[in-house]
Parts: C-alpha cells; structure tokens; sequence
C-alpha cells in the first residue's frame, strides 16, 4: 500500500450516475471535494465506489470453514478485482479480524447460514429443526451486521426435488424476532414453492431467485422484497444436474428448467420493479473476484447497462446503509481507463483500487 496521506483522483469522478465530477481528494482516508493544500499523488481515470458483492462468503470453502490465510487470499482476490464491499451471505468462519485491517475490504456480515437438518452442504450451517429456528434467528441477528441468513429450500431426499425447508408459522416467527432485532433477514432459494410465505412472513431479500414466476414478482415487487440473482452461480446449474441425474432425476430436471429460464426470470423482476443487486456467490464451489462477470450476466439478461453498474455501486451501497463517493465517505473506490456506463465490461480490468484513500499495489 502507498503511505501517501493526501490522493488526488482527477477525470470523472462519477459520484452517482449523472453526478460526475472532475475531481476528488481523499485525505487521512475519507472523501472531500474541497481542494486541500500541500502536495498529493493524482492518479487519473473514470472513478467508481469500491464494488459491491452483496452474496459473497469469506471464510469458507466447498468444504466448510476455513483458516485466516485462506481468508485473507479470498478477501484480497476480491479486494483486488475492486470489491471493496461485502455482504457475507453466510460464514462459519470468524473474520471479525478482517475489520482490523485498512487494506482489505469492509464487510457485512450475515452470521452463519441456519438450515433444516440434512438439507444443505456439509459443515456449512446450523442444521436444526423447526421449533429453534426463532432461537437461532436471534443468536445469529445479534452475532451477524445486521443480516441473517437462512436456507429457504433445498433437495429432500424423500421427494426427490427441490422443497420448502420451513413451515409459515415458525418462518413468520423468526423473521419477526430479527426484526425486533434490528436485522435484515435473507434467505437461499433455487424453487418456486418457498417464496410467498418467505415473502408474506416479511423477508427482505432471496438469494438466487431462480424460482420466481408470473405469480410472485408482482408480489416481490409490492413489498419491496430484493433478490440477489446470482447467475455466475447459476451458470453452474447444468453441471449440478447432470451430477445428480442417476439418483435424483426429478431435482435435476427442476434444475435444468431453471437454468434454462434464468435471464426471463431476472429480466421480468426488474421491469416488474423489483430490487436487483450484484452478488457471485464466491467463496463455497465458486471461485472469488467475479463481479465484473455478474454485472456483465445482468447485462445479458436485459437490465440497462447503467441500472447494472448501479446494483454493485451507488444503488448497492444505499441498499445496505453505506456511503459512496459523499463528502467525508471512506475514500474506497476503484479507478479505470474507460467509462464502464458506457461498457460494464470496463470493470473487469480496474487501473487503480483505492482501499480508505491509499492506493493498492
């Protein structure tokens, strides 16, 4: 990291989409667009806020927690690729030490993920049974940054396909203490048939979403409910299937239906007004660092270039109660030789990342 106190940011500096500026300063690590004396170290180019990936998990890997080293190459892999804010979507690891270090990115935690028993990857969650959901809830409200995550639906191996996790009752009861506790509550969905009660008990978020149909945007779209689609992860889908073709043909029809589907399904939630945000899913088969690659999927399934540079900036940052590129905001932001509103793909090859107004590299 450069030990310069004072940066000088000249070009665009676009503050929000239609506020650019010529120029910033970042000084003792926070914004200001007052002039300041003395010398400074200017760097030039189209400035954006430090990215956003709003389904990320630090501290774990396919097969469960992982060691700090670990941790800290995940973070930076990200921190490289100019994403400077996380939402960890679910970690048994302890990063708490992460928030200690100027040079990493800044995260938001969900707690651990909370699971029916037998139904979500191995060493990953609490896997507990209905009648302590409420408990865990609250346990993983008041330990998380203000996010809880819960696993809405997953394979039953009874049915043979994707199914509900949790009854309304006991969902409606948890979503409620977390509420009372201050804290958002988010949850993992691949089908259909978990959404309305999750919706209806009050949910503030579905990851993936790939499940949403005619019948439950409008009502996504009523109660402000955001989804997070995921569709780096997604684009596993078809591998996924043809793994569990022999002993789960049912599950691994559903799944190929809605990979096949994915970009209708997030398209017609956005014009229906439904909150789209920029996650990848990194950290638990997925590798870290791709959020130029989901930016440029949302691209590709129809929502405006702009609109999508937005769900991992300014739109992002706002959504999770963090600043952007405001006067005194930590100067976290990621500088490139192009305008990336006019081609997202510009995100992909960041010139400069600047972590709390120092230069990375």
């Amino acid at each position: 990291m450069s030990d310069h106190v004072v940066l000088h940011v000249k070009g665009r500096v676009l503050v929000g989409p239609q506020d650019v500026r010529d120029e910033l300063w970042a000084v003792d690590g926070r914004v200001t667009y007052t002039r300041p004396c003395g010398e400074a170290l200017t760097i030039e180019g189209w400035a954006l806020p430090g990215l956003v990936d709003a389904h990320c998990h630090v501290g774990l890997d396919q097969h469960g927690p992982v060691d700090a080293a670990t941790s800290e190459k995940q973070a930076l892999t990200d921190r490289d690729a100019g994403t400077l804010l996380i939402r960890d979507a679910g970690s048994p690891s302890d990063t708490r030490w992460i928030d200690e270090r100027e040079d990493l990115p800044k995260i938001i935690r969900a707690g651990r993920h909370i699971a029916r028993t037998r139904r979500y990857i191995r060493n990953y969650a609490h896997e507990i049974e209905p009648e302590d959901l409420v408990a865990y809830v609250g346990q993983e409200a008041r330990r998380g940054d203000g996010w809880v995550k819960l696993v809405g639906d997953w394979l039953d191996r009874e049915s043979g396909d994707l199914g509900a996790c949790w009854p309304r009752a006991e969902v409606e009861a948890a979503i409620a203490e977390a509420h009372r506790l201050g804290a958002r509550v988010t949850a993992h969905c691949f089908a259909e048939d978990s959404l309305r009660d999750l919706v209806e008990a009050g949910i503030d978020c579905i990851e993936h979403a790939t499940g949403l149909t005619e019948d439950t945007i409008p009502l996504f779209a009523e109660r402000g409910v955001a989804i997070v689609p995921t569709l780096v992860n997604i684009a596993t889908f078809p591998k996924l299937a043809q793994g569990g073709e022999q002993k789960f043909p049912r599950w691994s029809a559903h799944m190929r239906r809605l990979y096949e589907r994915r970009y209708d399904t997030v398209r017609s939630a956005y014009d229906a007004g439904v909150p789209v945000f920029v996650g990848t899913d990194a950290g638990g088969s997925l590798a870290h660092g791709l959020v130029a690659a989901e930016v440029e999927e949302l691209v590709k399934a129809g929502i405006p270039p702009i609109e999508a540079l937005s769900a991992t900036t300014w739109g992002a940052r706002s959504w999770l109660g963090r600043p952007a590129l405001e006067e005194g905001a930590p100067a976290d932001l990621v500088v490139y030789g192009e305008d990336p509103r006019a081609d997202v793909r510009v995100l992909a090859a960041p010139r400069r990342v600047v972590v709390n107004g120092r230069v990375i590299g």
